[in-house]
């Protein structure tokens, strides 16, 4: 079959007409209609069914049409690759995160990211689930857990230290716990179990004093930007990331002597864009900032 032929097939059948797939591919609603009727007279079947409303797909143009579907979907895909490996790295990238890690730590630096990389198209998914990099669900992942999905590339990018912390205003109201059971008589955030965590363990210090989700001095929220806010307008105490308690001189650490796990953060893609130009400069990007942030605060 010819190639310009299918082409033109492949724009009617998504289009549903002669006239919007002329305007498609800059071509008269006639010569779209003879390129059409030659295909079907080279295969001896008719592909649409010609109403005055439009046209229809004939059960031999279906047929053809998923095939044309599939070949488009694998062109663009190979044009991707092919871009991947051009000297600049420029066209869409696509990459899920963790929103609060997004908004508190990359969003100040992406000027940076813009003035080195003007050509890059960036897209930011900000999600708590595990979207499939292999099904270019996204291309890179920034995650708070070691990925077990196969034929994935992982890079340990940092770690996160935690400590529980509050603001002044909360702890000149309400006192300052001197022992994790003080923590009793304060009011404590935490994050609602219905939704999807962050990270494990993000509960961990109601976990670790033993409190009860549904205890009158608990409140509950679904993200962590929600709980970062929170702190930070004096609703109560909570395990926030050393990063964003160094950036804020109103947020003060409590129990220095108790710390969560520190938390591992991975650059994740899938092994067959190991060769593209788009993804390693986001890597080499944040690996320049990274370099140049303090996730763990040494008291």
């Amino acid at each position: 079959m010819d190639w310009d032929k299918l082409r033109i097939f492949h724009t009617v059948a998504k289009e549903g007409s002669f006239t919007r797939a002329g305007e498609k591919l800059g071509l008269s609603q006639s010569a779209v209609s003879r390129q059409i009727s030659t295909l079907e007279d080279s295969i001896s079947v008719a592909l649409f069914h010609r109403h005055a409303r439009g046209l229809i797909l004939t059960e031999q143009g279906e047929l053809l049409f998923d095939t044309t579907q599939e070949i488009f979907k694998k062109l663009t895909h190979i044009e991707g690759q092919i871009m991947d490996t051009r000297q600049r790295a420029g066209g869409p990238l696509m990459v899920t995160m963790i929103e609060f890690f997004g908004t508190s730590w990359l969003f100040p630096r992406l000027r940076d990211l813009r003035a080195t990389h003007p050509d890059l198209q960036l897209t930011l998914l900000f999600d708590d689930r595990i979207l499939n990099l292999g099904m270019r669900e996204a291309d890179i992942a920034l995650r708070m857990n070691k990925p077990e999905q196969p034929d994935l590339i992982q890079r340990h990018l940092t770690s996160l230290g935690f400590h529980i912390c509050a603001s002044k205003e909360y702890l000149d109201e309400h006192g300052r716990p001197e022992r994790l059971h003080d923590l009793h008589d304060h009011w404590l955030l935490g994050y609602i179990t219905q939704a999807t965590p962050p990270f494990a363990h993000v509960n961990w210090l109601l976990e670790e004093i033993d409190i009860n989700l549904a205890q009158d001095n608990v409140m509950l929220v679904n993200s962590m930007n929600g709980m970062i806010q929170a702190t930070k307008n004096h609703t109560g105490i909570a395990v926030l990331p050393d990063y964003i308690i160094k950036d804020d001189p109103n947020l003060e650490i409590i129990l220095p002597q108790v710390t969560r796990p520190d938390l591992d953060l991975f650059f994740v893609y899938a092994e067959e864009r190991r060769n593209s130009r788009r993804i390693s400069s986001f890597r080499d990007f944040l690996l320049r900032h990274v370099a140049n942030t303090e996730f763990k605060i040494e008291l």
